[in-house]
């Protein structure tokens, strides 16, 4: 046998070797990639929720010494001499909305739990107080609530 012969005999097996790893690892590789787009198509990009930040009206909207209740917000908009407010009407306890007692604070109707007109809790199973949430004045003159922005109970925002 010719030295030449030999050489090419010994390399072909690595050669082989090569190849059939690289093509293993790209099979590998592209299955990989067809399970993670499987898996990420499964998940949604967007999430089906309602803006933390929204107008629920004008100023003149709301009349002074006034509490209206926004159902489909689940809040309270307090327009006061000290300016607007605004009050979570979930309660803390199970999610029910909460009743607005005029001049005297909140009650829950589910079990019985009652917040004070800050929304503290002064009896009941309610765990934590009712949060109060920033109100602020859009460039159109609207009254915007940020859910996002929770505030002390002292807070007020003139208009």
């Amino acid at each position: 046998m010719c030295p030449m012969r030999e050489q090419t005999a010994q390399e072909d097996p690595s050669r082989r070797r090569f190849l059939f790893l690289t093509g293993t690892a790209s099979i590998v590789a592209g299955a990989v990639g067809f399970l993670g787009a499987t898996v990420r198509y499964l998940f949604p990009n967007v999430l089906y929720e309602p803006p933390s930040r929204f107008p629920v009206g004008l100023a003149k909207d709301f009349p002074p010494d006034s509490a209206t209740f926004l159902a489909e917000h689940q809040l309270y908009v307090f327009n006061t001499r000290e300016g607007f407010y605004s009050i979570s009407s979930v309660c803390t306890h199970l999610g029910c909305n909460v009743q607005h007692l005029a001049g005297d604070g909140f009650s829950c109707p589910c079990h019985g739990s009652r917040f004070d007109r800050n929304g503290l809790v002064v009896s009941g199973p309610a765990p934590e107080p009712l949060p109060w949430f920033g109100v602020n004045l859009s460039a159109r003159g609207e009254i915007v609530v940020d859910k996002q922005q929770i505030v002390n109970p002292e807070y007020r925002f003139k208009v």
